[in-house]
């Protein structure tokens, strides 16, 4: 269910009167995992621009709201937050007012609380990107829902104070794929015929981790699933849409209960080119429910959270070299010269905008959130899949999940094979303007944050023994 945000006050009075008239008290760490969540549609209309291609474009009407999910998990003292949104992007000049009203309403502070893009794209632009600006108006109301999701969710807490958390690592390895094709020209595919195709030039991450959050008899409070696919594809073309993995979060809402939060994978590399989206939401929903049925009880004996700024430099970049990639590409690949030259007008506009500020360093964030022996890394960035799964790789936690499009954006990050390959995901813009190398330092700074806090998980003698349940193997 969507509460509006008029109402979720009212549930709020009442579970916090319900809360005060038992005399129930915070439970100790060790005792009983808490459960609250909430969902927010975030405010959307036919008069803004819409975001997710080159040029901007208006919708007419939706086929489902866009929301603000928030799942909010209390053990003891120690709270974490998640909020998933349905937009393209997330930025830091919106979210930290949010976190600052959210810590202000429930004491959980920033650092505790991941606030996440799924990247649908057919939702309002939230940025400056392309051809198109950030509409003011649909920001204003994405930060308050945002802020008001986490808060709902904090108040639902009174309403489940007994909870356990099933865990499963499941895959659907059918929707996606890696989407760098390296074409007959020696030129890495983007959009247009792809008929000389040669082969992929990176990985695709097929896993698609469940986390069942429900109450000592097993009823549903909040699902969390993550894969990791570019989110495009909606049943009704033309429309403001959640696409496809917010459609299945909603009907799996509805079909089983409990709010269904979805985290977008590393997948800056990874497109679906083959799928319908009906098609699309059908196997996801199938996934997800593969694994909720066979998803195993998970201790969760800790909460915690790093929060840390990262910096990186902005490109230096051949403004004759970019301008000669886009239109040789778009030239050959887009199917007319006016179109073409339309596409090439979009990315000089934006090198002429960022041309001043080369070499210049940025300050972003990353985060890692631990709940129980489940680690969930946010980086800020269309992540490429080869360095999620590097992050998967080395981390010392037995379960890692990968949340790109968190707490910031601060456009494409691929690996440095990745952009000595060139590409759309390469070519400088407001989608890509960070230099070579930045990914690996993330992956880096990630790591760093893992090991951090999986010691603390080894000095307190939390360490749990491995167990059998992956598909096919031993569960990560």
């Amino acid at each position: 269910m969507t509460i509006n945000r008029g109402s979720w006050l009212v549930i709020a009075g009442w579970l916090v009167a319900g809360l005060l008239a038992t005399g129930h008290r915070a439970c100790p760490a060790t005792e009983t995992l808490r459960v609250g969540s909430a969902a927010i549609e975030i405010p959307a209309d036919d008069t803004m621009d819409m975001a997710g291609g080159i040029h901007p474009w208006k919708a007419k009407g939706a086929e489902a709201p866009l929301r603000a999910t928030a799942i909010v998990l209390a053990l003891g003292e120690e709270k974490l937050a998640i909020c998933s949104c349905d937009v393209l992007f997330v930025q830091k000049d919106f979210v930290d007012p949010a976190l600052a009203k959210i810590e202000a309403a429930t004491g959980i502070p920033p650092q505790r609380v991941l606030v996440h893009a799924t990247h649908t794209h057919s939702a309002p632009s939230a940025t400056r990107v392309h051809g198109y600006q950030r509409d003011p108006r649909f920001v204003e109301g994405l930060a308050t829902s945002i802020a008001d999701a986490v808060i709902a969710a904090h108040a639902a807490l009174a309403a489940h104070p007994d909870c356990r958390l099933r865990y499963r690592l499941g895959e659907e390895s059918s929707v996606g794929q890696n989407s760098r094709i390296l074409l007959g020209d020696g030129t890495i595919f983007w959009i247009g015929n792809r008929d000389d195709a040669v082969r992929p030039t990176g990985p695709f991450d097929p896993e698609l981790p469940v986390m069942a959050f429900e109450t000592a008899d097993g009823k549903p409070v909040a699902t969390l699933f993550n894969h990791s696919t570019h989110c495009i594809g909606s049943r009704e073309g033309g429309k403001r849409s959640p696409a496809f993995y917010g459609l299945a979060a909603q009907e799996l809402e509805a079909e089983q209960g409990g709010h269904h939060v979805f985290l977008q994978g590393a997948s800056g590399s990874t497109h679906n080119l083959t799928v319908p989206p009906a098609e699309m939401v059908i196997r996801i929903k199938e996934a997800v429910n593969r694994a909720r049925i066979t998803a195993t009880p998970r201790p969760v004996h800790r909460l915690d959270a790093i929060k840390e700024p990262f910096e990186f430099r902005v490109r230096v970049f051949d403004e004759s070299a970019e301008e000669e990639a886009v239109k040789g590409y778009c030239s050959k690949r887009v199917g007319n010269e006016e179109a073409a030259e339309g596409i090439a007008l979009v990315f000089r506009t934006q090198r002429a905008e960022i041309a001043p500020h080369q070499g210049e360093t940025r300050t972003t964030s990353i985060q890692t959130l631990v709940i129980g022996d489940v680690a969930i890394v946010g980086v800020p960035a269309e992540f490429f899949t080869v360095l999620g799964l590097e992050i998967k790789r080395q981390s010392p936690f037995r379960h890692t999940v990968i949340a790109e499009l968190s707490n910031d954006w601060v456009g494409y990050i691929p690996d440095s094979r990745g952009h000595e390959l060139g590409g759309y995901q390469t070519w400088t813009g407001h989608h890509s303007y960070s230099e070579p190398g930045t990914g690996e330092r993330m992956v880096a700074t990630a790591l760093n944050q893992l090991e951090r806090l999986h010691e603390q998980l080894r000095s307190e003698g939390r360490q749990q023994a491995p167990e059998q349940g992956h598909e096919g193997g031993v569960a990560r």
